[in-house]
């Protein structure tokens, strides 16, 4: 982010040139802060109770709840969808990118402790979008973000939509922001929820074609140039034995060494040194107005600021509110 705050006319150009006003409004509909004030008034407070009670003796689950929210609203909307079990494997929670995903049977256990409270009135779809923003403000005890409910939880999942829509940590700026835009998302939200790798760990069979034989000529020592030389070393002695083993998706790596427990705008410091793990970070430095946010998200006031508003609007994606979808007993398996 950045040392000065951002005015409010690059906000609004950088959310007009990216189709990030008017669409994501659009796709709120039904959403509102205190949805469950009436219907299950202590709601929040047992999402919150559950989560905070997990986290306590599992710091790594706020990046695992964070990621399943963003893979879960990038595929058919926040629908919950990435929690559906399929007896044929073939539900996005099956897709390749969800395969790593964990923290179900938090969500499992939420969804019990509110069940006896308020029966069938909690969405799953909600329960992801608290326990990201819950999870995430624990370090801080206090919210981070507002938290819009009233979603409802859909009824298909499907692997093949998730390979379709996640960005995969391989994509080129260009794809990046052709995905974003496609959910109704802009440029200045590519950049800052990039920043939620400030937490959690990488997998180096996702970067490790950066680290060895980067352009194909058989030579080990060969590494992506765009990477910081001192990093780029580091990298390689996490990940050396994948260099026999590019498949290997059980070694990880901290994407903000020193601090991946710790939400802040580190991520943003380390990509300006050129210190991005993944192709998909280090593509923002490839744009000038991508690279003016990352300088802008420097300053941490600017980067929670704007964090909470793109997280708002990556929640409101293609919501089902009102009569459309259901309300499921188990988050796992559509009501029969």
């Amino acid at each position: 982010m950045a040392k000065a705050f951002m005015s409010i006319s690059l906000v609004v150009a950088l959310l007009v040139l990216s189709g990030g006003v008017g669409i994501a409004s659009a796709q709120a509909t039904g959403l509102k802060k205190g949805f469950y004030k009436k219907s299950c008034p202590q709601a929040e407070a047992i999402v919150q109770k559950v989560v905070w009670g997990r986290v306590t003796g599992n710091r790594e689950l706020a990046a695992k709840f964070l990621r399943m929210f963003f893979h879960d609203c990038f595929v058919r909307g926040c629908d919950a969808s990435v929690l559906l079990d399929s007896p044929t494997k073939t539900a996005e929670k099956d897709a390749v990118p969800n395969q790593s995903l964990a923290g179900f049977d938090v969500i499992d256990e939420v969804k019990a402790a509110l069940e006896p409270a308020c029966p069938g009135v909690v969405s799953c779809a909600d329960i992801i979008a608290l326990a990201a923003r819950d999870s995430v403000s624990f370090q801080y005890q206090r919210n981070l973000w507002e938290v819009e409910t009233g979603r409802r939880d859909g009824t298909v999942s499907s692997d093949q939509q998730a390979l379709d829509n996640i960005p995969i940590p391989t994509s080129t700026f260009d794809i990046l922001l052709a995905n974003f835009s496609s959910k109704g998302l802009g440029l200045q939200d590519l950049v800052v929820l990039s920043g939620g790798h400030t937490i959690g760990v990488g997998h180096c069979n996702l970067f490790s074609s950066r680290l060895f034989n980067f352009t194909g000529k058989d030579n080990p020592s060969d590494v992506d140039p765009s990477l910081n030389p001192s990093y780029a070393k580091f990298l390689q002695g996490q990940c050396r034995r994948n260099l026999q083993d590019l498949n290997d998706n059980t070694t990880v790596v901290p994407m903000d060494p020193g601090s991946s427990l710790s939400f802040d705008n580190h991520y943003f410091v380390n990509l300006k040194a050129h210190q991005g793990m993944f192709t998909s970070d280090a593509t923002l430095l490839t744009n000038a107005r991508a690279a003016n946010i990352v300088d802008k998200l420097q300053d941490p006031g600017v980067f929670f600021d704007t964090f909470k508003n793109s997280i708002k609007r990556m929640g409101q994606i293609s919501v089902l509110t009102g009569a459309n979808g259901q309300i499921r007993k188990k988050c796992n398996a559509v009501n029969s």
